[in-house]
């Protein structure tokens, strides 16, 4: 099994059937002690993201155009490393009843680490079709490719928002402009929601079953965009935790495994954060890497 170029910094396990365990068949000691950590980091995130909720409701500003020319710095002066100006654009796509707040911390990583271009976008709580918000979603790619002089970006996805730019990729002809689609507990297979949440048009979209989760099991032939999906066993909004792994034949994927944490802190892990960095640090896509991992 072959791996992408990232993954030993992250691996505990290399074997496709221990990255593929469920939760239930983890022992029995383990799994209540790590459900309950996990769940108490779950609350702690939720109430954080409460309060920064507000602040992302609006889109946020359009960047301006980079100055050509500045003068140098006063000595003694920190800066912050310069971009690599050959990293496409990272748009980050939130998920469902959420905004671009959910990911302060990933785009305060990334812009750290060098990446010059990071923009969060926001779609309406009122979304009620998967397929028009991926349609909407490739209208700001364009833009975003045309504002920037850049012909690809890549794309963080979490939840639902993993989801609209998985289907735009491969069913939209997404792949042209998308180089990297890394996605954070995704309902790639579906997810068995309560009853009630139902309700909503689009969350009916995201069970086993629907039109646009059956479309995405259909052939990709030569889709260019790079697939990497992380998964946690503990997530308690992908049932089964498992959904959120890309299985596709004709899609150059990688499933990571995430220990210890839920659905709501994928966003903000630093353990994650360092992956995805990792992830959308590859330079091109490296052909026949699909495979599995995890990552602590």
């Amino acid at each position: 099994m072959k791996t992408l170029p990232f993954l030993p910094l992250l691996l505990r396990r290399t074997c496709l059937r221990t990255a593929w365990l469920p939760a239930a068949w983890l022992p029995a000691a383990r799994l209540p002690a790590a459900l309950l950590r996990a769940t108490a980091l779950e609350l702690v995130v939720l109430a954080g993201h409460v309060l920064l909720y507000p602040t992302g409701i609006t889109g946020e500003r359009r960047p301006g155009p980079a100055p050509t020319d500045s003068a140098p710095a006063p000595a003694g002066t920190a800066t912050l490393p310069a971009g690599r100006p050959d990293r496409p654009p990272v748009v980050l796509l939130h998920g469902f009843i959420d905004n671009r707040s959910v990911f302060v911390l990933l785009r305060r990583s990334l812009t750290r680490h060098g990446w010059r271009h990071v923009e969060s976008l926001n779609y309406s709580p009122l979304t009620c079709d998967i397929r028009t918000a991926a349609e909407l979603l490739g209208r700001h790619i364009e833009e975003i490719c045309a504002r920037t002089g850049h012909r690809e970006v890549d794309i963080v996805g979490h939840s639902l928002g993993g989801l609209l730019a998985r289907y735009y990729v491969q069913r939209l002809g997404g792949d042209r402009r998308v180089r990297t689609l890394v996605t954070l507990g995704t309902p790639h297979a579906g997810t068995a929601v309560a009853p009630l949440a139902s309700a909503h048009p689009i969350v009916r979209q995201m069970r086993s079953g629907s039109v646009p989760i059956e479309e995405l099991r259909l052939p990709a032939p030569g889709c260019r965009t790079r697939f990497v999906s992380f998964w946690s066993e503990l997530d308690q909004v992908i049932v089964p935790a498992e959904a959120a792994c890309i299985d596709h034949p004709d899609l150059d994927a990688l499933n990571v495994r995430v220990s210890g944490i839920g659905h709501l802190a994928l966003p903000v892990h630093p353990a994650v954060a360092a992956g995805v960095r990792q992830a959308l640090d590859v330079p091109e896509p490296a052909l026949g890497s699909a495979g599995a991992a995890s990552v602590a």
